[in-house]
This record gives C-alpha cells, structure tokens and sequence, in this order.
C-alpha cells in the first residue's frame, strides 16, 4: 500500500491534473494486485506442495513394487525348489507298467488272504466241535468213575444228560450209535433208586446221642415209707442215722416180686459208661458203611449196636425199646446198590470220535497233496 499511494508531497509539481482521480478506484486497484498476488502465490505453494506429494507417491510406489518383486522373486524360488521335488518324486514312482503289475499281485494277495480266512475259520469251527466231543468223552469218564467209586447215581445221571446233549448239538447223522448206547445208559440209571446214604448218617448220629441218656437194667430202690419198717421211733436220735444206713445200703438191695424172670446184676457207673460207648462206636461204624456204601459192615455194626443194647439194657424200658426199634428198622435200609455199567457207552462214543478224526485227516490230505509242487 505504501507503493501505490504516494503522498501528496511526492507528487511531480509540473503535471497539473485537471481532475483528480477518484479515491475509491486506486485503493480497489490495489486491493486487486494483492490478492492477485497472494492467489499466485497459494497457487505456487499448493503447485510445489503437489509436487512434492508426487514424488512422495511415486518413492512409496517405487518402494512397493521393490518390495512385490522381492516377493515375486521368493515366490518364484519357492515354486521352483517344489517343482523340483515334484520331479525328483515323480522320478521316483514305478512306470505304469509296473504298477499294473503290482495291482494285479495285490488283487492275488487279496484273493489268497481270502481264501485263508475262509479255511482258518472252518479249521477253528472243527476243532471248537473236536473240543466239545472231547468234553463229552470226559463226562462219560466222570460218570463212570462216581458209580464205581461212590455209587452216586444223580451225579453220574447228571453227567451222562450233559454228553448226550453234547452230541445232540452237533447235528451229525454219525453220532446214532453213540446216542442210541447213552440212551440206553440213562435209561438204566433212571430205573436205580439213589440211596439216601446223608439221610441214614443223620439218623444214626441222632440215635448216637440218645445212646448217653440211657439208664442201666433196673432203677435204684428208694423207700418212701419207714426205714426199716418203723424199727426206729419218729424223734429217736438215731433216726436220722438209720435212714443214713438204710438210704446207703438201698443201693445193693432190691426187692422184686418177680422172682420167676432173669435177674441181671446192676451196671455200675464206669460199666455203663463202657457199654454206651460200645454202642456209640458201633453206630458210628454204621455211619462210615453208610457213607461208604458197604452194606455187610452197615448190618454187622447195627447187629452188634443191638446186641450191646439188648444185653445190657432192659427191653421193656420204652427208651431202649424205641432206640432197639429203630435200630431194626434202619438195618433194612439199602446203602449199596447196582450200578449200570457205561463202559459201553464210552466205547462207542470214543469210536465216533475216532470215525470224525479220520474223515477229517482225509480232506487234509487231500489239500496237501494239492499244494505240494
């Protein structure tokens, strides 16, 4: 502004203005020049500062594109290395050649393994059969052996039921003669009553025991009345001593108005006890024969069992008489009896067995010689 208003002063004094111009129009003309001057300015600023975004951008861009070549270029190397793996793999696989030949000897080894499994199942169903057959032969030994060493008829009816069954599930029209000696087996083990040897044992330990509460032949006396047939005054001093003498001698005395019967002197205490133990000791040999199946030595030890309680013991006495009638009823009592024999059934079933293991050797054979070269 100080540029373009010149003061009144500096004005050159030769021109002489007719009309001086207006003040208005000389400051709007100015006004003009400055923004003029600044919008040139803004515009060379705004110019450079473009500029320097421009290189800027294409730096950052010259940048990214080093860096997306680097990447590029790795990328590139890595494709590389695993195209030559690819290559170094592919060299390695057989030829399509030997792989048709390699898939033709997998289907073979398919087949074969097939064809294994097939045998090695029928082999394990044979020999799950050939066990069974085993345990049926080993029912019958069982059987066999509980009669003839304890005569125990359930037991080995029990047993001779399991191999027969045994049988029955193998379904095989071979096994008919077999079947048809069990069959006749349990038919003879069915007719034999079983003895009830537990029953009878029970029974003599229970007469064991009423053999201690036995008495001898005759009670002991005892007077109720006087003693000596009021020999003694009632308050005599010597009452009391005759009663003494009287009780202690009613131990030997005995008066009996049957004078015509047997007159058998009194067991004494050790005697008694004597004779209750003969008599345990026959009835717990009775016992053993019992369990044992002997009957000869079952009816000898209740024979001596009552000839000790006979002898010794008074018959009308209703305890010995019951003990003596149970002694009699028990030795007709069956303690043997006659087993049926199976050693023919086990036989024949032995000869089943050994009529499967030949059928089964032969097919066997028969396979080896087919494989052998």
């Amino acid at each position: 502004m100080s540029e373009t208003i010149l003061p009144k002063e500096q004005v050159d004094p030769v021109i002489e203005p007719s009309a001086p111009p207006p003040k208005n129009a000389s400051k709007n003309r100015g006004s003009g020049l400055v923004i003029l001057a600044l919008l040139l300015g803004a515009a060379g600023v705004a110019v450079g500062g473009w500029g320097v975004w421009q290189v800027r951008s294409l730096e950052a861009g010259r940048q990214q594109q080093s860096a997306q070549l680097q990447d590029i270029g790795t990328q590139t190397q890595a494709l590389k290395q695993s195209e030559q793996q690819l290559a170094a793999r592919l060299a390695q696989l057989p030829q399509a050649s030997e792989l048709e030949d390699r898939r033709r000897l997998v289907a073979q080894l398919q087949g074969d393994q097939q064809r294994l499994s097939e045998r090695l199942e029928t082999v394990l169903g044979a020999s799950r059969q050939d066990w069974r057959l085993a345990e049926a032969e080993h029912l019958l030994r069982l059987a066999s052996l509980r009669l003839s060493a304890l005569q125990d008829i359930n037991s080995a009816l029990a047993l001779v039921q399991g191999a027969d069954q045994i049988l029955q599930e193998q379904d095989d029209p071979g096994s008919f003669s077999a079947r048809e000696q069990l069959a006749k087996s349990l038919a003879a083990l069915r007719s034999v009553e079983q003895p009830d040897r537990t029953g009878l044992f029970l029974q003599l330990a229970a007469l064991r025991d009423q053999t201690l509460q036995l008495n001898s032949l005759a009670p002991e006396y005892k007077d109720k009345g006087d003693s000596l047939l009021g020999l003694t005054a009632p308050g005599d001093a010597s009452d009391s001593r005759w009663a003494q003498w009287w009780d202690e001698i009613s131990h030997y005395i005995r008066i009996d108005f049957n004078a015509d019967k047997n007159i058998r002197p009194l067991l004494a205490g050790q005697s008694l006890t004597q004779v209750r133990l003969a008599l345990s000791l026959a009835l717990e040999q009775a016992q053993w024969a019992a369990l044992n199946g002997e009957p000869k030595v079952y009816v000898q030890a209740l024979a001596e069992a009552r000839n000790v309680l006979q002898n010794n013991f008074n018959n009308e006495n209703p305890q010995s008489k019951e003990l003596d009638g149970r002694l009699q009823a028990l030795s007709t009592q069956p303690v043997s009896v006659m087993t049926p024999d199976l050693a023919q059934s086990l036989s024949s079933v032995q000869a089943y067995l050994e009529r499967r293991h030949l059928a089964a050797d032969k097919p066997a054979a028969q396979v080896k010689q087919e494989t052998s070269p």
